[in-house]
């Protein structure tokens, strides 16, 4: 069953110093599965992170809609959730505070707040840790706090942007299991961001492969292997190979003289 629907989407963006456009995404076709893992994946620059904002309604398309729902999108909404790069915590509050903060801003009194949160706190495995704050924390921590937090708002996607950039390699590979085994829990709607291939192919159910600025959808592959996925793996390998064969420029055709 489709949830998200991206139509035709373009997005140009006008640099006034230099008075010209910039096109950062060309006529995107794309739709997503409900319980599907989408892995969004290119060059540096080519419309990734605008794609996923206009998924979370941060940013709008220039031509085409994208809808959640049968929904076209005009904003964000609570029905979608958003891990980012780093896990914008605020530092004076605590690990459950953080996770409950849009439970505060409703006006949830603080019982039902502590325990709404307690259960996506232990679902991240976090347990023990809730009167911690950020800053007593590891990073790969606090990225869970921040994936817990998009959990509690119960949406119906939740969109991550490249969130574990920033980790060392082993934190990296711990929080792809993690992060595997939250995705089966909540059986939430992911689309992740990242430029790595690995990643993508040890995380996605499908990957889109971008082109270079314009992006464009050059292939969606349905990653078909079982978990946990190993990387050293024949099948895995020729899933990577396959994609690097995306992945190099698109030839130039110059017309004959």
């Amino acid at each position: 069953m489709t949830l998200i629907t991206i139509d035709r989407v373009s997005r140009h963006f006008t640099d006034a110093q230099k008075n010209s456009t910039v096109k950062a995404l060309d006529n995107i076709s794309l739709d997503v599965q409900r319980n599907e893992f989408l892995c969004l994946l290119g060059p540096s620059g080519c419309g990734k992170s605008t794609l996923l904002n206009m998924i979370a309604g941060f940013d709008m398309p220039s031509s085409g809609t994208v809808s959640v729902g049968g929904q076209v999108i005009t904003g964000p909404g609570s029905d979608r959730g958003f891990v980012f790069q780093q896990p914008t915590l605020m530092p004076w509050l605590t690990v459950w505070e953080n996770v409950a903060f849009h439970l505060t801003m409703r006006g949830m009194d603080k019982a039902k707040r502590r325990e709404k949160a307690q259960h996506f706190i232990d679902m991240v495995r976090l347990t023990g840790f809730e009167n911690h704050f950020p800053s007593e924390l590891s990073g790969g921590m606090n990225q869970r706090v921040g994936i817990a937090r998009a959990l509690l708002m119960n949406p119906k996607v939740i969109l991550m942007d490249e969130p574990f950039g920033a980790l060392d390699e082993q934190t990296k590979m711990d929080m792809h299991s993690e992060l595997i085994r939250i995705w089966r829990e909540s059986q939430a709607t992911i689309v992740f961001v990242t430029h790595s291939i690995e990643e993508s192919l040890s995380l996605g159910t499908h990957v889109a492969v971008m082109s270079a600025r314009p992006g464009r959808i050059r292939e969606l592959i349905k990653v078909d292997l079982p978990r946990p996925r190993d990387p050293t793996s024949a099948p895995f390998n020729d899933y990577k190979r396959h994609i690097l064969s995306l992945l190099r420029p698109e030839p130039v055709h110059t017309p004959a003289a």
